[in-house]
């Protein structure tokens, strides 16, 4: 049994497919298929239920493939306890972040945690909720900067900040000189939103559930358009063929011109938002180095955000 061959069975199961399980590991699909044979032969139990076109787990394979995360997560931390030595501070921290969230709060993060914390430089990797949970639990990543609620409970959580939603209108739409627009309203509207598996999409059907049934129906293309990122989004709204929503620090730094294509209007009370976090391992063992990002994420100047640093130390000392 080896640490690969478990990481091949937890990607079979995230994927419930051998070959996309391959081509997340960067192996090819015979090579993924003998190894777990293998471990199921070493084992005497069959993890999978081959067949059809999806790939389902045993019940003994469900509890095989929760063990092999946690093996792979406590051998994540045995090289990260011998590799800092007595100094959680030196050495890389490897940090998810998803999508709509990492071209905003990184420019600004980093250059400043290189003055604070020179010796601990960040490797980034940018992916979507369920993507960075996975790599948490496998060791892959010691932390990641997503936004709540979260799928999964087991994990620490440390409050970032909190933002809202603005509406991004084009700016020959009858809403585009309103001081603030009505949430409920929004249904009426053609919704640019994001394409499945991001959670701010999930996020802005909330505010407007209608939308759901337009973006998961055939003819949805008339009242609801989806983009691959927050700024294809905006290009969109652009282009006059929507409105959208955005979190306030995608907002541009710059006063809007006059002949800016897209407009900002402030949402009514009560006003969307999302809670950004900080996730780790309970297990993690440099917990120095944890604080310090967030003592650097603190210190951020991010456009129309609250800061919960506050917040933590009130819990904190009510507890």
């Amino acid at each position: 049994m080896t640490l690969t061959e478990l990481k091949y069975i937890i990607a079979v199961a995230r994927e419930r497919h051998f070959g996309r399980a391959a081509e997340a590991c960067f192996v090819s699909q015979p090579t993924l298929s003998v190894a777990i044979k293998k471990l199921e032969d070493e084992l005497g139990v069959a993890i999978f239920e081959r067949g059809g076109n999806e790939v389902g787990v045993t019940p003994i394979g469900l509890r095989i493939v929760t063990q092999a995360q946690k093996i792979l997560e406590e051998s994540a931390n045995l090289k990260e306890i011998a590799r800092q030595g007595n100094d959680p501070l030196t050495g890389a921290l490897r940090v998810g972040v998803i999508h709509t969230i990492g071209p905003y709060l990184l420019p600004k993060l980093i250059p400043l945690q290189l003055r604070k914390t020179p010796q601990m430089p960040l490797i980034l990797q940018e992916s979507f909720t369920v993507r960075l949970l996975e790599l948490l639990r496998q060791g892959e990543i010691d932390c990641a900067i997503v936004a709540l609620p979260l799928p999964e409970a087991g994990l620490e959580i440390r409050p970032l900040y909190e933002e809202d939603f603005i509406a991004a209108i084009p700016r020959n739409h009858r809403w585009a000189h309103e001081t603030q627009i009505d949430p409920r309203m929004l249904k009426q509207e053609t919704m640019l939103l994001l394409g499945a598996g991001h959670c701010f999409r999930d996020q802005v059907l909330e505010v407007c559930p209608e939308m759901s049934r337009f973006s998961a129906a055939t003819d949805g293309i008339q009242r609801s358009f989806e983009g691959s990122s927050l700024e294809t989004i905006r290009h969109m709204v652009a282009a006059g063929l929507g409105i959208t929503l955005l979190p306030m620090t995608a907002l541009p730094e710059k006063p809007p011109a006059p002949d800016d294509l897209v407009r900002y209007v402030p949402l009514a009370h009560p006003v969307p938002n999302r809670e950004v976090v900080l996730i780790w391992r309970r297990s993690f063992p440099r917990l120095q180095a944890i604080e310090a990002l967030a003592d650097c994420i603190y210190q951020c100047d991010l456009n129309g955000v609250r800061m919960l640093n506050s917040k933590l130390k009130s819990a904190a000392q009510a507890g």
